[in-house]
């Protein structure tokens, strides 16, 4: 059989279509078997679907004699923290993250929490999985359940100096509940310490019928919920998450939606003034305002590839202390190199505390030196020939040119990336300028314009 749901990344499909019980079952016997695996964590999302495609995934992975750990509950994060903290052989997670209520996926990674996608490993599983010819196993794994809950709690509050923390409130939006567990055990391990954070709590219960939608901040339409709170509340600052937790997206005290972008500078000087010196990872698709906060912190910025494969991979070579996405995966080198949704807004609420500013004013001075436009997606017929119709229109400009991850195009006083989705069939734009909004407008209508243009 030939399967759809292996992904560049992951495993992610339409459930009955692409993806079911039964490509779950051979998932777990064919992860197991191409890591020679003893034991494995799973954990699963709140999904309707989650629970069943994991009881399928598990006795595969019995079956090829693997013993399986259940986590229970979880985001992808704590799937990761178990990888390394249980020292496991591999780990996976059920979760379609923020995509429609009818699919369903996999996050895999082996040990140490080492990503599995398309070029370390997953197109092999995939192979094992269509040919459904799987070695026999002189004994059966055995199913245990164990709660990490405590222990990755007191981890992520190894990331906090509990002792600078001010009295704050916060909107914390659960997205129909996958992170609202985390989001009590850290209150209340806060209020054991008489760490004065107050949390108004959106959407918290986990329901996966999503009857507040898909759980997506990056839509316009999935903001209003968070953003409204924070101004009835009078609260420093909201933090809504994605489907599966491991991206956080925050909200300043008026309420406004803060692009990720600035947060990965927030995010690289904070690490900067902890550790001065060391590596950040960033991506290319905007990056002028991190590399000056680097370097201004007597940091080293170093560019990769978009997507958390080429991040993770980067960071472990370099050993660098951070790694931030303008699409708000913030990667930590004392979280085993993944990303997670938790430690930024912690590491946040610490900034603000320690400052005794509110966060659009934290914000105010970078969006002003280098605005951007955000990432504006469309759709095209050929994804190629649209970057080398845009690339040759600039061409007599002499802009210096980089082709790391798509186009990027570097003038005297704006960029530009555009580059196909990994993940989906869009071209997605980035354009950026130093201290000049309308110049930004300028240029995205002018791409625009190329793309829409008939050749």
């Amino acid at each position: 059989m030939s399967l759809k749901c292996f992904k560049a990344y992951d495993i992610r499909g339409k459930l009955g279509v692409d993806l079911d019980e039964d490509i779950a079952y051979r998932i777990g016997r064919a992860f197991a078997q191409y890591l020679g695996a003893k034991r494995v964590v799973v954990g699963a999302d709140i999904r309707l679907s989650s629970e069943a495609l994991k009881a399928a995934l598990a006795r595969g992975l019995q079956d090829a004699g693997s013993d399986v750990i259940d986590i229970g509950l979880t985001g992808t994060e704590e799937v990761y923290f178990a990888a390394f903290h249980l020292d496991c052989d591999g780990a996976i997670e059920i979760t379609a993250s923020h995509n429609p209520i009818d699919y369903n996926g996999m996050k895999l990674v082996r040990s140490g929490a080492k990503p599995i996608s398309g070029d370390s490993g997953l197109k092999a599983i995939e192979a094992l999985v269509e040919r459904n010819d799987f070695e026999p196993t002189a004994q059966r794994g055995v199913y245990m359940y164990q709660s990490i809950l405590d222990a990755y709690v007191e981890h992520l509050l190894g990331y906090l100096d509990l002792a600078a923390i001010r009295p704050l409130t916060l909107v914390v939006n659960a997205g129909n509940g996958a992170a609202g567990h985390v989001i009590d055990a850290l209150e209340c391990r806060l209020a054991q310490r008489g760490i004065p954070i107050r949390f108004i709590k959106l959407h918290h219960e986990p329901d996966g019928s999503f009857p507040h939608g898909i759980p997506n901040p990056l839509l316009p339409e999935n903001r209003a919920a968070t953003a409204d709170a924070v101004r009835a509340h009078g609260a420093d600052m909201g933090i809504a998450w994605d489907g599966d937790f491991d991206r956080c997206f925050l909200f300043d005290e008026q309420g406004e939606f803060v692009e990720g972008y600035y947060i990965v500078g927030l995010l690289a000087e904070v690490c900067l003034s902890r550790r001065p010196g060391e590596r950040v990872i960033h991506d290319p698709r905007l990056t002028w305002n991190t590399v000056e906060i680097v370097r201004r912190m007597g940091g080293q910025p170093i560019q990769s590839k978009t997507g958390h494969a080429f991040i993770k991979e980067r960071m472990r070579a370099e050993n660098a202390i951070y790694g931030g996405e303008m699409s708000a995966h913030h990667y930590f080198r004392d979280f085993a190199y993944c990303d997670s949704g938790m430690i930024p807004w912690l590491m946040v609420a610490e900034l603000l505390s320690k400052r005794g500013q509110p966060l659009s004013q934290l914000l105010a001075e970078r969006i002003r030196a280098f605005p951007c436009s955000g990432e504006i997606n469309y759709q095209v017929d050929d994804p190629a020939a649209a970057i080398a119709k845009v690339r040759a229109y600039y061409a007599p400009q002499q802009p210096q040119e980089e082709q790391i991850d798509g186009l990027s195009l570097t003038f005297p006083t704006w960029r530009l990336n555009l580059r196909a989705s990994n993940t989906e069939p869009l071209l997605r734009l980035n354009i950026e300028s130093r201290a000049d909004p309308a110049l930004v407008q300028q240029r995205v209508a002018e791409v625009e314009s190329l793309l829409q243009a008939r050749s």
